[in-house]
């Protein structure tokens, strides 16, 4: 009988040994579930950190677009201002050009006041004659001086950028053919840009 007793204490403490061993202690559990727990935070801490950095990139690229726009609002408004500011210097400049153009051809206007004065009294038909030719090289020097040039075109080849035909009549010699037999209307550059096309005739 004391056999049995001792001999299924003995078994009674292996089965506990068995269920120690199976059945991890609560400082085993702390520590497996430590690491989970640690694993878990570095998890959210990466979670914010990566929303944390979206967030700052849409900040930096909002105050980037605020700037940019900033930038665009000023440079529309300083050129809006440049080009009042050159429209009103142009039409500055227009008005002051004309004005200059009329001042300096005011003394032709004069001469030509005196020879019609002059006329009716006048004995001396030469001497009136030699004034207005005196008055048309005047206003022709005055025209040379503002860039006025005459377009060149009796004898010469038909230049359709310089010429304008009024009409074709049959050359008077061979060499005329295909040229400028006469100037009906002189024509004008004005500092090497065509104003008025000469009216001509040409030979065929």
């Amino acid at each position: 009988m004391t056999k049995d007793t001792s001999k299924s204490k003995k078994e009674d403490v292996q089965e506990k040994e068995v269920e120690t061993t199976d059945n991890p202690t609560v400082e085993e559990t702390a520590k497996v579930e430590e690491p989970k727990a640690e694993e878990k935070k570095e998890k959210k801490k990466t979670k914010k950190s990566a929303k944390d950095k979206k967030a700052d990139e849409l900040e930096e690229l909002g105050q980037k677009l605020q700037e940019m726009n900033d930038k665009y609002v000023r440079l529309s408004a300083e050129f809006d201002n440049y080009r009042k500011r050159t429209l009103k210097e142009k039409m500055e400049l227009t008005k002051s050009a004309s004005e200059k153009v009329l001042i300096n051809i005011l003394p032709v206007k004069d001469n030509f006041e005196r020879a019609l004065k002059s006329i009716d009294d006048a004995k001396d038909i030469e001497a009136l004659k030699e004034g207005v030719h005196l008055i048309y090289t005047n206003f022709k020097d005055f025209m040379t001086q503002q860039g006025v040039k005459e377009i060149e075109a009796t004898n010469l080849d038909f230049d359709t950028d310089v010429h304008e035909a009024i009409t074709k009549i049959p050359a008077p010699t061979e060499e005329l053919k295909g040229k400028v037999v006469d100037c009906i209307e002189k024509g004008y550059f004005l500092n090497e840009k065509v104003i008025r096309f000469s009216k001509v005739v040409v030979g065929e």
